[in-house]
């Protein structure tokens, strides 16, 4: 898509893998969509391929490449990224993640005056960031960058101890997630299309939201519901779980809520668009992440007045505050974890409290407003650098 603008307003180009569902891309459109419209022009480059996820932006001169990046080492796409700086010539560079970092050297070479990396969470082949070529690669790019974006402490840490960063070259920004579209129900549950539940206040609903692959690990939450019933069989009469996402651990968790007949009482329904209107049927959110950045999730659940499980990685321990809004269990473990699902079950008072908390620190401190300001004074401080 090629668009001539009318504005002179300055040009970032944001380069990201590929424009589909997740909770980093969600970042992008959100920030771009709620950035004033009259400072910043923004394009979208995609390394492999754009998805209908790109409907999400409300805006409509939002440019969009994709420079189709064959699996593997596609030097070839280096070319064609230098070539499109060069057409483009954006003002601002921002990659995000390791797997676009390297991106930064064609930018380098089109003379891109400001260059930025955001660090969103731990790369899948390095979920605790101690693989040493990574941090090898990090290092060595920091010639090219002039600013570093983690959004979570952890990351931060990373950046500053275990690579070597420049405090001087971090601004830790966090997500923020937008209260006008998740936020607590009125008090009845409205039904959602294709949904077998009736959502009744007799029962409680268990969800969890995100892609069931690899580190995910949504096969803890199932086994944790798995023994929650087992030690509690009462409980099967108002426990109802409900994973919403697409990848191969769906096919699992359908074989384990199989194996013990409970088929009737969970629905794993893939991928949905309707997140926010799930959410609302929801009484407690559980993220059984093996690790995380700062969870998109996590703060669409808080902003809709649920009480969050998480396990105690990445971020999570920055979002959820222990007996406060919620509670944090070791990751990979269905035991603990189950033992805090039973209690959250049989304990209305806290689940309505904890979520009310919940509500109440997102809208203090995780605002689009404020992620969106952080990221204008790092844009921002690319026109004093050029001055």
């Amino acid at each position: 898509m090629n668009q001539i603008y009318e504005t002179k307003s300055p040009l970032i180009a944001h380069v990201i893998y590929q424009l589909g569902v997740g909770g980093l891309e969600n970042g992008v459109v959100n920030l771009i969509n709620n950035m004033p419209s009259d400072k910043y022009r923004h394009a979208i480059i995609c390394l492999t391929t754009s998805t209908d996820f790109q409907s999400r932006l409300n805006r409509d001169n939002v440019d969009i490449y994709q420079l189709h990046k064959q699996p593997g080492q596609d030097w070839m796409s280096f070319v064609r990224l230098y070539r499109l700086l060069k057409e483009i010539q954006p003002s601002i560079f921002h990659t995000r993640n390791l797997g676009a970092i390297e991106y930064q050297i064609p930018a380098f070479l089109a003379h891109i005056k400001f260059r930025v990396h955001g660090e969103h969470g731990w790369d899948v082949f390095d979920p605790r960031g101690e693989n040493k070529k990574y941090q090898w690669i990090r290092r060595v790019l920091n010639l090219f960058i002039h600013r570093f974006v983690p959004l979570s402490k952890e990351l931060e840490e990373y950046l500053l101890h275990k690579v070597g960063i420049s405090p001087k070259k971090i601004s830790r920004i966090c997500n923020g997630v937008d209260t006008n579209i998740f936020y607590p129900s009125n008090g009845k549950k409205q039904p959602l299309v294709d949904c077998p539940f009736a959502f009744n206040k007799q029962e409680i609903y268990i969800g969890c939201v995100g892609r069931m692959h690899g580190v995910k690990d949504q096969l803890t939450l199932v086994r944790a519901f798995i023994k929650v019933l087992k030690d509690f069989p009462e409980l099967k009469k108002k426990a109802r779980l409900i994973l919403i996402g697409e990848g191969p651990l769906r096919l699992k968790a359908e074989q384990l809520l199989a194996d013990e007949n409970l088929q009737e009482i969970v629905w794993l329904p893939g991928k949905r668009d309707d997140i926010a209107d799930i959410m609302r049927c929801l009484d407690i959110f559980v993220l059984p992440s093996a690790a995380e950045g700062i969870s998109n999730t996590i703060l669409e659940a808080m902003a809709t007045g649920l009480p969050v499980i998480a396990t105690n990685v990445g971020g999570n321990p920055e979002l959820v505050i222990e007996g406060e809004t919620g509670s944090l269990v070791e990751k990979q473990n269905p035991i603990m974890m189950a033992q805090c699902l039973a209690n959250y079950l049989e304990n209305n008072m806290m689940r309505e409290q904890q979520g009310h908390n919940a509500r109440q620190r997102v809208m203090e401190q995780f605002s689009l407003n404020k992620m969106v300001t952080s990221y204008l004074e790092v844009y921002d401080s690319a026109a004093t650098k050029n001055k």
